[in-house]
């Protein structure tokens, strides 16, 4: 991987992780398109730049996280991430088999655009308006649906969201939990793809591959600040969309996006 793909591959992050659109399937499609070998490098490299994602909603909301007299907030968030580093552990193996073929992601993302599409007229008269009124119970249940994120193409933030959703909350207090959630989350994945996970093919800790060329370290450190700076754009523009139009052009984005990566992966690739 070169430099030109890192910055290609952390802009699409940037723009994806926080959006209902599965950052993982576009991730995959930029990856073969632009001709991106997939080795152990690029595998750590497409999950470790979603620190510079994660430092992004903390930038934004740094009241939010830096407010230790509400500590209730910490609390609800640990227990909401329970459910996802559990499972996530449990089916690491299988995730990662499956990340190896594209079309059941590319089935995944319009099977999942289908369901924004009347998201919006499913849940009515939400009672929950901000965090501070989401009970731990719902907090843990909106982690049980982040869970199903775990099938590649689903969406993490799509999958908070609706959960968010279901238990009362509105659209917008259902994505800036969504939000909020990201960060132990994905703190989470990256810590794990960095110190504790051993990649298969050169059985080597994510630390040591990165440590291998001052190369890796440039991509990784470049790629983190890329990743940021788009998320920050990314996380104003959602919000200001589903304001006003809800959740249906991601709907739509996400149907016409999973037949074309169906088509390209069946029949051009």
């Amino acid at each position: 991987m070169n430099t030109l793909q890192a910055i290609l591959i952390a802009i699409v992050e940037g723009i994806t992780e926080y959006l209902p659109v599965s950052s993982t399937a576009h991730m995959i499609f930029t990856s073969s398109y632009f001709g991106i070998q997939n080795d152990d490098f690029v595998k750590l490299f497409q999950v470790s730049i979603q620190f510079g994602a994660i430092l992004a909603v903390v930038v934004l909301y740094w009241k939010k996280f830096f407010d230790f007299s509400k500590f209730n907030f910490y609390i609800k968030l640990t227990c909401a991430v329970i459910p996802a580093l559990v499972l996530g552990k449990l089916f690491d193996d299988k995730i990662e088999a499956i990340l190896g073929d594209p079309i059941p992601i590319a089935i995944v993302l319009i099977l999942g655009g289908i369901i924004l599409l009347f998201v919006d007229g499913r849940f009515h008269s939400p009672t929950i308006v901000a965090e501070e009124d989401i009970t731990i119970k719902k907090a843990v249940a909106i982690g049980f649906w982040q869970c199903l994120a775990m099938m590649p193409g689903t969406s993490r933030s799509a999958a908070s969201i609706i959960g968010g959703m279901q238990q009362g909350l509105t659209r917008q207090a259902a994505a800036e939990f969504s939000f909020f959630l990201a960060v132990p989350t994905m703190l989470a994945v990256t810590v794990y793809s960095l110190l504790l996970k051993t990649y298969e093919t050169s059985q080597l800790k994510g630390y040591e591959l990165l440590m291998q060329s001052p190369e890796n370290i440039k991509l990784f450190l470049m790629g983190n600040v890329i990743a940021f700076i788009v998320a920050i754009l990314a996380i104003k523009f959602f919000i200001g969309i589903i304001k006003q139009y809800g959740f249906k052009p991601w709907g739509w984005y996400r149907i016409i996006m999973g037949v074309f990566l169906f088509v390209y992966f069946s029949y051009i690739k």
